[in-house]
């Protein structure tokens, strides 16, 4: 039997992140062979994503990210089962080096392909998935591009936004990020009214129809009523009408203007976890 040292285990756990033990015994298992010995720990990811399948992966980590011109960001959430690994820094750290790679992707099939470290994406995710004894999984992966792209990320990693603004200006950054705490805050159904599916509109007027006879309102009265009441549903729910969260007696979209005349929000995106 090959003689392992504990250089040999320090190394595959460095590239592995599995425990000291799980590369040991994967080392005397390979006798000493160490890309064999990757491969006995991928294959125990295997095995242990098969049999966690169909275990719910609500939890994780909400990263958002920007490139360096600010013209593209992505959102993408990495998924486990338990708030206890949602937290561990190098899961987090894992989290914000897919965001890194997920930036030059459109798609999360593609994504999955990417290469990590000289493995797939999707392959990393079934070896962590072995190491941590847990079901890991890409669950968002939403892209945005605009003129100009800021983000915020809520403490502890559970929602993350991306803003897109019609202009790369003076404050744009600032203008973004607050625009994103608003979208995390106040989690708004749809940009402005136009964004608002004709489901939930009809949904809308149903209830303050409902409502308004329960009222004793007359029947003649109500679709006047309801259109009000549906505006009232657009000013609190859609993002650039919603009473700005640092200052309520401007909207959204006249706080954005306040930083430039000719300034607009025109996306965002907006993942939440837990």
């Amino acid at each position: 039997m090959a003689k392992i040292t504990a250089a040999e285990v320090n190394k595959l756990r460095k590239a592995t992140g599995a425990g000291m033990m799980d590369c040991k015994k994967a080392l005397v298992e390979a006798e000493g062979d160490f890309d064999a010995a990757i491969e006995l720990l991928r294959k125990k990811g295997q095995k242990v994503a098969a049999k966690r399948a169909d275990r719910d992966s609500s939890e994780g980590a909400a990263i958002a990210q920007v490139n360096k011109d600010n013209s593209r960001g992505v959102i993408i959430s990495l998924n486990c089962e338990t708030d206890f690994v949602a937290k561990n820094d190098d899961f987090i750290k894992m989290a914000n080096d897919f965001a890194e790679i997920a930036l030059n992707y459109s798609s999360k099939e593609d994504f999955l392909k990417a290469d990590y470290k000289g493995i797939t994406v999707e392959d990393k995710l079934t070896e962590q998935t072995g190491v941590i004894g847990e079901k890991i999984e890409i669950g968002a992966f939403k892209t945005l591009e605009a003129p100009f792209v800021g983000s915020y990320i809520h403490a502890g990693n559970k929602i993350a936004v991306l803003t897109g603004l019609s202009k790369n200006v003076d404050g744009a950054d600032e203008a973004a990020k607050n625009v994103s705490m608003q979208a995390a805050a106040m989690n708004p159904v749809a940009l402005n009214e136009d964004g608002v599916d004709q489901a939930t509109i009809d949904k809308e007027i149903e209830i303050a129809k409902d409502t308004l006879r329960e009222e004793g309102k007359p029947e003649n009265m109500l679709d006047k009523i309801a259109q009000g009441k549906l505006q009232r549903f657009f000013k609190d729910n859609t993002l650039v009408h919603q009473a700005y969260i640092k200052d309520n007696k401007q909207s959204v979209a006249q706080y954005v203007k306040s930083v430039d005349n000719d300034l607009e929000v025109v996306a965002f995106e907006r993942v939440a976890l837990g």
